[in-house]
């Protein structure tokens, strides 16, 4: 892994402060006068680091679904693939299938053609409400759907809502997901993913 820059690290540096400093707008003041408001930095900046463990684990996930090898992804990281393998690995397992009948499933997918297969999906009136590695779990209605995958962080979400886009369960770093209603009648009937991929 080549080193970032220098300015590239104070640029994300202020960002972070930056990010800290937004969630807590009285801080910046009280730091001034009162000595526990230290605490409430510290608080706060265990608390970004704990987000920003989060956020690593999901761009791994997000890259092993890309398609990366846990060599490349390790070498990234400056570890071995077994060290890479061994700290973020454990996400696939264990994801629980829904089981309601009026729920699907639209899986194996990828980051490449998930967005394909949820707008073939959308035609016959089928949207996401949830999504993880590998899926999106999609329901029914009458009228056909469009889908939208964003760069979370480059997002404005007030803007999407205020053109009528529902966000889709949580941030999946580094995507945002979301759906809305065209108003159009379904194409056809069918369950997603019935089309050949």
């Amino acid at each position: 892994m080549s080193p970032l820059p220098e300015w590239d690290d104070n640029t994300l540096r202020h960002a972070l402060s930056d990010a800290i400093a937004e969630a807590d707008p009285s801080l910046a003041g009280r730091l001034e006068h009162d000595p526990n408001s230290y605490l409430d930095l510290i608080d706060l900046t265990a608390r970004s680091a704990e987000e920003i463990a989060q956020l690593l684990q999901l761009a791994v996930t997000s890259a092993r679904q890309a398609g990366l090898s846990w060599d490349r992804i390790g070498q990234q990281l400056s570890m071995s693939r077994q060290a890479a393998q061994q700290r973020f690995g454990r996400v696939v397992d264990g994801i629980v299938t829904p089981s309601s009948d009026k729920i699907r499933r639209l899986s194996p997918l990828t980051a490449f053609d998930e967005m394909e297969e949820l707008a073939a999906a959308g035609r016959t009136g089928w949207h996401s409400i949830a999504y993880g590695m590998y899926f999106h779990d999609l329901i029914q209605s009458d009228e056909q759907w469009e889908h939208l995958r964003v760069v979370a962080f480059a997002s404005s979400r007030r803007a999407l809502e205020s053109e009528g886009w529902h966000r889709i369960g949580s941030m999946w770093f580094p995507w945002a997901y979301y759906a809305r209603p065209t108003g159009k009648p379904i194409e056809s009937d069918g369950d997603p993913g019935d089309h050949t991929r």
